[in-house]
């Protein structure tokens, strides 16, 4: 039985690799998938907006217009020259006298001006709070600097010392949990090889056992001392191998193209993807033994991959939708695939992250390979 099932399985893998139109869907497709849902998915994490440049006239005769102007680089915007203002969403004039009133201790004014040719759009406000941002904190250290020391002008090494010391109050933020939505590339890998070993592994396993049975070649292993749950399990090692070949080279891509960190169980994450890839064969050979029609197996395994990959959170994060849904992706093989590779890969759990995952996938495996069986037709 073991010598006749391994003769299906690798026959099936050989007759698919031969097939090259298949290799873009299996190869190709997936990793561009990754990167288009990586890049739509960055997540509030991802930078919403580029440094935006800001065009300065600098016309003080004095050292402050230049710490003031290290202020706005440090508020994060670039300092552009007039002779270099390609770009800039705002202007900003700095008058001759600026160090001198200042030092003086009258109010030193900044002039700011829209640069000539651009509307007034979210960079050119964001170019605003940034310079009122450096301003407050030009005048939070010459306020520091004339308490220090009263009645001696502002000094612009003084002012740089003060602005380079380690800050008195600092701000941390994070999410307040361990577990924050997946985004980026790092939710977008675990969902494309959930949703394409889905699809593959049903498309592949039911258009196979439909169109063997419509060219007669199962009726034909069928007068060989061949046994019904040999033969199943033939076709279902045939798509597991398939599975670990397209599983490889989405790894790879995850890690070397994307660095993706793959976590610290490898053994863990071959076992879930492995796991996962037997509960696909298995309905996809259920599906081929239900479903004669060679046309119609197609559709019905692209619908049902794509709705459990919808409902099980290969689209979106699952933390994103309501409680009911939740618990709609906890009733597919979908959900707890997700749930398991981002224990594994997002949140860098071992072993203990993904007993339950596992055992229920484990579950979803064995019934459906109990029933290919159980229904498979020759």
């Amino acid at each position: 039985m073991l010598r006749a099932m391994l003769l299906i399985g690798h026959n099936d893998l050989r007759m698919f690799l031969r097939n090259r139109a298949l290799v873009v869907w299996l190869f190709v497709m997936p990793v561009a998938f990754v990167f288009f849902m990586g890049f739509a998915n960055r997540g509030p994490g991802a930078p919403s907006a580029p440094r935006p440049s800001v065009l300065v006239e600098n016309l003080d005769e004095g050292p402050l217009g230049s710490v003031f102007l290290e202020g706005l680089g440090a508020q994060g915007l670039d300092v552009l020259p007039p002779s270099d203002a390609a770009g800039a969403r705002r202007g900003i004039r700095v008058p001759a006298d600026f160090s001198r009133t200042i030092r003086a201790g009258r109010q030193g004014l900044v002039e700011t001006f829209t640069v000539k040719g651009i509307e007034e759009d979210p960079a050119s406000a964001l170019v605003a709070l940034r310079v009122a941002r450096a301003l407050i904190a030009m005048n939070s250290d010459l306020v520091e600097l004339a308490a220090a020391h009263p009645g001696e002008p502002a000094d612009a090494g003084a002012l740089r010392a003060l602005r380079e010391r380690p800050p008195v109050v600092r701000l941390e933020s994070a999410f307040a949990g361990r577990r924050p939505a997946p985004s980026g590339f790092g939710f977008s890998l675990p969902g494309v090889m959930v949703m394409y070993l889905m699809m593959n592994l049903l498309v592949f396993g039911g258009t196979t056992v439909s169109g063997e049975r419509r060219s007669g070649v199962l009726r034909r292993i069928g007068t060989l001392p061949v046994g019904r749950g040999a033969l199943v399990l033939g076709k279902i090692h045939g798509l597991m191998l398939l599975a670990i070949v397209q599983v490889g080279v989405l790894l790879l891509a995850g890690r070397y193209l994307f660095h993706v960190p793959m976590g610290g169980a490898p053994v863990a994450l071959l076992l879930v993807l492995m796991t996962y890839a037997w509960v696909a064969a298995s309905l996809g050979v259920l599906i081929g033994s239900l479903v004669r029609a060679e046309d119609k197996v197609v559709g019905l395994c692209v619908l049902v991959s794509l709705v459990m990959a919808a409902l099980g959170g290969c689209w979106w994060p699952i933390e994103l939708v309501p409680p009911a849904l939740q618990q709609v992706a906890h009733a597919l093989p979908t959900g707890w695939a997700m749930d398991a590779l981002h224990q594994l890969i997002t949140f860098g759990s071992g072993w203990s992250g993904i007993r339950q995952p596992l055992l229920v996938l484990f579950g979803f495996g064995a019934a459906a390979n109990l029933a290919a069986i159980r229904c498979f037709r020759s």
